[in-house]
């Protein structure tokens, strides 16, 4: 395996494939006047992956790639590893990668974690998103051939490993945690995310929330999936502001999971507000059903801030403004920095102090 600069250098590449196939995906002349074999591969699969998982549609697929390639860059790649102490590792350990697959390339961070760590990456794709990153895996041999034999996939049961990195549910983790006791692990559950509101925000701010919201149909972890309001908060400006995503309503999925929520709300007589293709409803909860968001009502900010730092287990990231010291601006959850950590355990530090 080549050294550790050489492997920024070809994720780097691997960053401009993807900034040239978004530009040549987002503009229909380019597309087939500049295409490459390569580039066509890619969009047979992007078609496959949308067959095979009606929430992946094209646009979520591109905005992914999209972000991956402004996060692969020769200066985010240094500036992010330049803190640990890499040591050229000439025992790769194994480290076997469970992912989940409610986005499109949720887990391909691991994967760069791994591989910049100078080990080999052994992943158990999850069946609802078992197509795009094999086909990205082979665009970053193609682009560096010294990572044949670092990637490797099994639909079965894993083969020897030295450590591992699970991602499920809450339920599942507990699973992971007996099977996975005996080897080094990090096991992430369910997490969301929230938005604290002061009433002050404008209403391009709110707009740019909406992306925080819809962005994969409100699937990621960092999705937005509750709101925490002052009393009396009046949500016309917020209404007002998101309606620009409703064309989300003609995604059939999405509607169907609308209209099965609101039966369900008003057959069980909560009280609900809505417009059209969002439903908000006042609950405790952090996790949301898709096409739904839910609000809870704070006193005062001191007293919120003691009970998000009580939940913190809960939840993934904060949007607000100039509230809290690791918040999220508006509009950024589904575009995080190569330091936004899942679940903020360290994945580069938990592999060298394993390998």
């Amino acid at each position: 395996m080549t050294d550790h600069t050489q492997r920024i250098k070809a994720f780097v590449k691997l960053g401009t494939f993807f900034r040239e196939f978004c530009d040549s995906a987002n503009n229909m002349e380019d597309k087939y006047e500049h295409s490459t074999g390569s580039f066509n591969t890619l969009e047979d699969k992007i078609a496959l992956a949308k067959h095979k998982n009606g929430w992946f549609t094209r646009e979520n697929i591109l905005f992914s790639f999209a972000s991956w390639g402004q996060a692969l860059t020769e200066v985010n790649l240094n500036s992010w590893l330049a803190t640990y102490n890499f040591q050229e590792n000439n025992s790769p350990k194994t480290v076997a990668l469970i992912l989940a697959g409610n986005i499109p390339l949720v887990g391909f961070h691991d994967v760069i974690c791994v591989l910049l760590t100078g080990n080999k990456a052994l992943i158990k794709l999850s069946s609802n998103d078992n197509i795009l990153l094999p086909q990205v895996a082979a665009i970053l041999i193609n682009l560096a051939p010294e990572f044949k034999g670092y990637i490797q996939f099994e639909n079965e049961k894993l083969p020897a490993f030295d450590s591992v990195i699970a991602t499920g549910s809450n339920n599942t983790a507990r699973y992971f945690e007996h099977y996975f006791k005996d080897k080094p692990h990090i096991i992430r559950k369910n997490r969301n995310s929230a938005a604290v509101l002061t009433g002050n925000e404008t209403a391009e701010q709110l707009k740019a929330l909406g992306k925080d919201i819809f962005l994969y149909y409100g699937l990621g972890c960092r999705s937005v999936a509750k709101l925490f309001v002052p009393k009396e908060y009046n949500f016309d400006l917020f209404f007002e502001s998101l309606y620009v995503y409703h064309p989300i309503i003609e995604q059939a999925k999405y509607a169907n999971n609308y209209d099965y929520n609101k039966a369900v709300y008003l057959m069980s007589n909560f009280k609900l507000l809505e417009n059209g293709f969002l439903i908000l409803k006042k609950d405790e909860s952090y996790s949301s059903p898709i096409a739904s968001l839910f609000y809870e009502e704070y006193e005062t900010i001191e007293i919120l801030k003691e009970k998000l730092r009580v939940d913190e287990e809960k939840i993934q990231c904060i949007v607000s403004q100039d509230l809290f010291d690791t918040e999220v601006i508006f509009g950024q959850t589904q575009s995080p920095k190569l330091t936004d950590y899942a679940d903020n355990v360290d994945t580069i530090a938990f592999l060298l102090r394993n390998s």
